[in-house]
């Protein structure tokens, strides 16, 4: 008899996401539950691709990454936010934002530290805290409009505090920060050497003519701040797992150590590829007003239902309160539309470590319209 090995991960089982897929696919309903496009990326992109890999550009990519993509990287980040990182010591790039995450998390994470984790939060963040030997130390947001409590955050600083990790724009709320958030969590750390790990991997996904508040355009959070972005959020190509972090040398120079043997390295033609689509500014400038478009319609066509909608500031994602229609906890609720309806969602209680349930699914609107149109058709119904 084999004594197999205790789990490092013991109350973890499989994500959500894989659940609810599988239930959409099992009942033949509309996914609105993983977050990604049910569209194509730009057919100049697919080209790229194939025209790179034509040319042989198909063995491994430098473990940083290429070379000619790290410095539009870092252009681009010139352009957008007025800081220009070194590409040689501060950008990295990633196969995808998640391995990004973890990099930065088992980088800068030693057993016994304390991580502030901001909840509800996206589902890699305490698996990742944990297997470095952490502790996460949950905040919750404050409903309904999922804002900071910097007060509580500051009640949790202590000697053990080694991180901070915020998104914005926020998944699974929609909410972002803004310029004021950000000057509250510097004078909070000031005096600190904790380090910031922020999620921007919708930074390009805004809407209501705000900005993106990221922390690369505050110098004081900028010199303790791994800033993680993704490429497939923005350019619809979630399958191809490339993201970017942007750090001051000395944590770039820890988190390359675990990305080397993560990954090592990332896909060779679509870093290739990502390169000359970078100078398509008109691509992530307009992406604002492509998804604000989508949010719009869904809460529009929405209005008839007894669904209360939630704004949403940022991401592609919308939150829905279901009270006035059941009293069910929010995962049999998801699970019941998934089967019944025929719309499948995520239950945002999955995102809280002691499975907060505030009745509320999350909806992802990164959809074509006629998705959209047929996805709220159903729960009008309900």
């Amino acid at each position: 008899m084999i004594n197999y090995p205790s789990s490092k991960l013991p109350d973890i089982s499989t994500t959500i996401f894989t659940v609810m897929s599988g239930l959409a696919t099992e009942y033949q309903a509309i996914n609105l539950s993983q977050g990604f496009p049910d569209f194509n990326c730009p057919e100049e992109l697919i080209e790229l691709v194939t025209k790179y890999m034509r040319e042989g550009h198909n063995q491994y990519a430098p473990m940083p990454g290429v070379p000619r993509l790290r410095q539009k990287v870092s252009q681009k980040t010139e352009r957008v936010y007025g800081y220009l990182p070194d590409p040689e010591r501060e950008v990295t790039i990633t196969s995808g934002a998640t391995e990004a995450l973890f990099a930065a998390i088992a980088a800068i994470v030693k057993p016994g530290d304390e991580v502030v984790v901001l909840e509800p939060c996206y589902d890699a963040y305490i698996p990742a805290i944990r297997l470095a030997g952490g502790i996460p130390v949950f905040v919750p947001l404050i409903v309904p409009d999922f804002h900071v409590d910097w007060n509580l955050v500051k009640k949790c600083i202590c000697s053990r505090t080694r991180a901070i990790i915020i998104n914005t724009p926020h998944n699974p709320t929609g909410a972002v920060m803004t310029r004021q958030d950000m000057e509250t969590l510097s004078a909070i750390i000031e005096t600190t050497d904790i380090i910031i790990i922020s999620d921007e991997v919708y930074e390009h996904m805004v809407y209501d003519e705000q900005l993106h508040s990221s922390v690369l355009l505050h110098p004081s959070l900028r010199e303790r701040s791994i800033v993680i972005s993704s490429f497939g959020k923005t350019y619809h190509t979630t399958g191809w797992k490339i993201g970017y972090a942007i750090a001051p040398p000395a944590l770039t120079t820890e988190l390359r150590k675990m990305h080397q043997f993560l990954t090592f390295s990332t896909v060779t033609p679509m870093q290739m590829a990502l390169a000359d689509y970078l100078d398509e500014e008109t691509h992530y400038q307009n992406l604002p007003a492509f998804y604000q478009a989508k949010r719009d319609l869904f809460c529009e066509l929405l209005e008839p239902s007894r669904f209360q909608v939630l704004p949403s500031s940022g991401t592609y994602f919308q939150l829905l309160k279901y009270d006035a229609i059941s009293n069910e906890h929010d995962l049999d609720f998801a699970k019941r539309l998934t089967q019944e309806i025929g719309v499948a969602s995520i239950p945002v209680s999955v995102f809280y470590h002691d499975k907060t349930d505030n009745r509320f699914l999350r909806f992802c609107f990164a959809k074509s319209e006629d998705t959209l149109r047929e996805a709220a058709e159903r729960l009008v119904k309900l």
